[in-house]
């Protein structure tokens, strides 16, 4: 696991000035890797090339330095991530007489590529970020896994082609910071993070998950091109028990091979289904008892710790329990918000920030259970997503709109208890009559009219979904299927795994996904929706297909999230911070929100008058970053 940066001159090279920035981006990333680094500058009469990585030494410790070059020279590698098949893949161009001078899956990559071109890019199973320049034909490529598990941002200036694993390397040797981004913006202010291909920053961008810049240095043009899969899989008849057994082989298959490393792992356990399933398959794949890492809350509410406790005592596992508080919250929020480079305000960062922080003083490697929602259909918002059409058919618009209005203020909440009223109000906030309700559904801080309020007019941008909807199946969101394939393209990506990658890595934790295999999701998407969601069990399958290895309805019991209870904490240790946010005279001069609607929303929350969590705690995470960026000296 690492982090890798890169930079382009277009026109000319100097050395210095080129490894000399490098040097100035690794250095700002060197949470991602603090074992080792490495660098490879390539100054030609027209242009010049540079490539950097920071290494966090998980598999082939003694020989797996970076960059890696190709017996020639002519061919060079940086690379972030884990490659989980590589010994296979190692085994085939072994056998066709390619060798190999290290161990390491980095390697793996290079050979293939030498022998099969960028069409090997689609036989990657893994989380990665990589970049080979590769001077025989005069180009670099720069690729990203299939989910989107490890960052990628890029940029073009006038002069320079930039490109990094986290957006503060690309900021910091920019020689003025970009303006804000208004799509970024609003992208942001509806679903709490920013998903590619955009950023908070005008003209930096991400690059999407399951595809691959192609930089030609003939003329200096880019084109971005998804990797070619295989075909699409279609749904097969198959009986659920034939389907059931599939399903756990896989599961099993997976967390075996996410479970290769050279240093020790353990598991992140929340007790909830999917956590639960990974921390059983690993246990049950060594004779040694596994590390097992659990974080809780001591606001008694919200804490949930009693049920990892059961499955560690289940398994036998070296359980580790951690309880925060808000006195943790002062000493850390800076740099766990920070640290993400641009506005997110998942309230599960801030717990996943400490389990991880705790689990590094015991392992560098911890399997998760996220993807196990969106591979499996898990999620709330899906039951939501299917009620809509059920509602507005038994629904007129004109008595819902009644409801709806009226609903503001019989279900309303003054704290921040997410219970029975919190999600009914959610739900009915969610429905549409036009059949673009998952997008309501998946707006966790504002609505498309609440977000109208809220901006001034020159910020606010409507169609804001339009191109991921043109990446769909389907013209409107109403299957099972198609809201996975949306939260694949958006909150997996941009939610999700970012959350995970930059909490764990500011601490140099590697985690793994098991669930995030491609062979997984393309085996539950050839599955009857009925096997995903039967009724309103979730996850059936998967349940199903472990359910005799847990206690009698344990993996049906509900589980609350990994939310943290940040609404209160926003009228304690955070208010004085919050009200310097909405000073007349500061929103004035920021020119983004417009103060009649803005400053009620945040005081009525901080008075009590109205619990406004979700939407101020987006308002706060934006300010937050704005003034880091824009304001501090």
């Amino acid at each position: 696991m690492c982090g890798i940066n890169g930079i382009i001159y277009k026109t000319g090279c100097n050395e210095n000035k080129l490894t000399s920035a490098l040097t100035q981006m690794n250095n700002l990333i060197i949470h991602r890797g603090p074992d080792e680094d490495g660098f490879t500058v390539d100054c030609e009469d027209n242009y010049g090339v540079g490539m950097a990585m920071r290494r966090l030494s998980i598999i082939d410790l003694s020989s797996g330095k970076q960059p890696i070059y190709s017996d020639d020279k002519k061919i060079v590698i940086v690379f972030n991530g884990e490659i989980y098949n590589y010994r296979s893949l190692k085994s085939d161009l072994e056998a066709s007489g390619v060798h190999f001078k290290t161990t390491s899956d980095t390697e793996v990559i290079l050979k293939l590529y030498e022998k099969h071109g960028v069409e090997s890019f689609k036989w990657l199973d893994g989380m990665y970020g990589f970049s080979i320049f590769d001077k025989n034909i005069n180009k670099l490529f720069i690729a990203r896994d299939f989910f989107g598990e490890k960052p990628l941002y890029y940029t073009h200036t006038e002069n320079q082609f930039l490109w990094s694993s986290e957006l503060k390397s690309i900021i910091d040797v920019l020689p003025i910071k970009p303006q804000i981004s208004k799509k970024g913006l609003n992208l942001f202010l509806r679903l709490t993070y920013i998903p590619a291909p955009y950023s908070i920053y005008d003209n930096i961008f991400k690059l999407e998950a399951n595809h691959y810049i192609e930089y030609n240095f003939e003329n200096h043009e880019t084109s971005i091109k998804e990797i070619n899969q295989e075909i699409k899989p279609k749904e097969q008849s198959i009986s659920f028990d034939e389907a059931k057994k599939k399903v756990k082989d896989l599961v099993y298959e997976s967390v075996d091979s996410r479970s290769i490393a050279d240093v020790p792992l353990g598991t992140f356990l929340s007790g909830g289904v999917d956590s639960s399933i990974v921390s059983l398959c690993l246990s049950q794949g060594t004779e040694k008892k596994i590390e097992t890492f659990s974080i809780g809350f001591k606001e008694a509410k919200m804490d949930e710790t009693d049920k990892s406790q059961l499955v560690a005592k289940l398994i036998g596992s070296n359980h580790h329990e951690f309880k925060i508080g808000e006195d943790d919250l002062k000493d850390n929020i800076h740099e766990i918000l920070l640290n993400f480079d641009e506005p997110f305000s998942d309230t599960a960062a801030l717990p996943t920030y400490f389990v991880s922080k705790k689990t590094r003083d015991y392992v560098k490697v911890a399997l998760t259970g996220d993807g196990g929602d969106e591979v499996f259909g898990g999620y709330n918002k899906y039951y939501v997503g299917k009620m809509n059409t059920k509602y507005t058919n038994i629904v007129p618009k004109p008595i819902h709109n009644v409801l709806l209005n009226t609903s503001k203020y019989l279900l309303a909440t003054k704290n921040d208890n997410r219970g029975k009223r919190f999600k009914i109000k959610k739900m009915l906030k969610a429905v549409n009559y036009d059949g673009n309700q998952y997008w309501d559904i998946i707006s966790l801080a504002n609505t498309e009219l609440e977000l109208v309020e809220i901006l001034v007019p020159s910020h606010y941008i409507s169609d804001l979904f339009g191109e991921y909807k043109d990446q769909l199946y389907n013209d409107k969101v109403e299957s099972l299927t198609d809201f996975r394939h949306v939260d694949k393209i958006l909150s997996l990506e941009g939610g999700m795994l970012a959350k995970v990658d930059r909490t764990s890595m500011q601490n140099s934790l590697e985690c793994r996904a098991p669930f995030l295999n491609k062979k997984i999701w393309d085996y539950t998407n050839t599955l009857p929706e009925k096997y995903l969601m039967n009724g309103w069990n979730k996850k059936h399958i998967l349940k199903e297909a472990f359910k005799d290895q847990f206690p009698e309805e344990f993996l049906e019991k509900s589980k609350r999230g990994f939310g943290s209870p940040v609404g209160n904490w926003l009228k304690s240790s955070l208010k004085k911070e919050l009200e310097s946010f909405i000073e007349p005279k500061f929103l004035s001069e920021q020119g983004i929100f417009n103060l009649d609607k803005i400053i009620p929303l945040v005081q009525n929350h901080l008075d009590s008058k109205r619990d406004n969590t979700f939407r101020v705690w987006a308002f706060y995470c934006f300010q937050k970053w704005y003034n880091n960026i824009y304001l501090k000296q």
